[in-house]
């Protein structure tokens, strides 16, 4: 039976295991709404992660630092959803957040214009209003360069044969989008916050104050 520790001192005992989302719930349904992570123990982790254990937890929103990170990192991963669905052939490399957004670098024929621009952030709202599921897994790394040959993804399958054979592999979905990522994440997509694509080299996440 875990206990989880609050900010403020508070203990709640729980009678089994217990996810981030749910202990957020079972202090009221607006913050459970809010919530975009969780940290516990001082590690930043996905809402959908299980307490099984006595354990010191903070729930992270809009409103915290590490909220706003979660919100870049998993806009990137938006990001990179749109192109592919825009542009089919584009490789996904990697898209690190930064200090005032993200990017995420592409490998295509071609490259991209201010209108794809346009194009690419209207089709992250697209995809953002389908509050699409963001489901973490772990795969071995043979299954991992199995599905990135499989969907061509050559520069996927280049990092993840540079990974130790020992460090476990995470991965995250939202519908037909996949990436390897040690995340954390937002619960869907519809939690992603205002952006704003602002350059093609250099393709950053602007929020409005206050988030």
């Amino acid at each position: 039976m875990p206990v989880v520790t609050l900010p403020d001192g508070t203990d709640k005992p729980f009678d089994s295991p217990v996810s981030v989302h749910q202990v957020a719930e079972s202090i009221g349904h607006g913050l459970a709404k809010a919530a975009l992570a969780g940290r516990v123990a001082g590690e930043l982790v996905d809402t959908s992660y299980v307490i099984e254990q006595d354990s010191q937890l903070a729930i992270i929103t809009g409103r915290d630092d590490d909220g706003l990170e979660v919100i870049r990192h998993s806009c990137a991963h938006l990001m990179a959803q749109a192109v592919q669905q825009l542009f089919p052939s584009a490789q996904v490399t990697i898209g690190p957040v930064v200090g005032d957004g993200f990017y995420y670098d592409f490998a295509y024929e071609r490259p991209f214009t201010p209108e794809d621009l346009e194009a690419i952030e209207n089709k992250m709202a697209e995809i953002a209003k389908q509050d699409l599921t963001v489901e973490r897994s772990v795969m071995s790394r043979d299954a991992a360069v199995a599905l990135f040959e499989d969907m061509g993804e050559k520069y996927k399958v280049e990092i993840l044969e540079s990974i130790p054979g020992d460090e476990e592999l995470s991965f995250y979905k939202q519908g037909d989008f996949i990436d390897l990522c040690r995340g954390p994440h937002i619960p869907s997509t519809s939690k992603s916050g205002a952006f704003k694509l602002i350059k093609v080299a250099c393709l950053k996440l602007l929020l409005p104050a206050g988030w």
